[in-house]
């Protein structure tokens, strides 16, 4: 399973995240409408991949900006 998240996350690296962010809106709305199908499950887990996203590059971002803050 290890392995199998890994290369998942590899993917998920590539993405665009002005593409991804695109699609937030689209899948929150999905999110919203509960009917528990494999669908609204899908969504909620491309909704989370796609926040994680974001929330890996402002973490990435911030830390690039201490870095250089501290290099000054």
């Amino acid at each position: 399973m290890e392995k199998a998240l890994e290369k998942l996350a590899e993917q998920i690296l590539t993405f665009d995240e002005a593409s991804l962010s695109s699609l937030r809106e689209k899948y929150r709305l999905r999110i919203e409408q509960f009917d528990g199908t494999r669908d609204w499950e899908r969504a909620v887990i491309i909704y989370s991949i796609i926040n994680a996203v974001s929330l890996k590059n402002n973490l990435f971002n911030e830390n690039v900006l201490k870095r250089k803050r501290g290099t000054e």
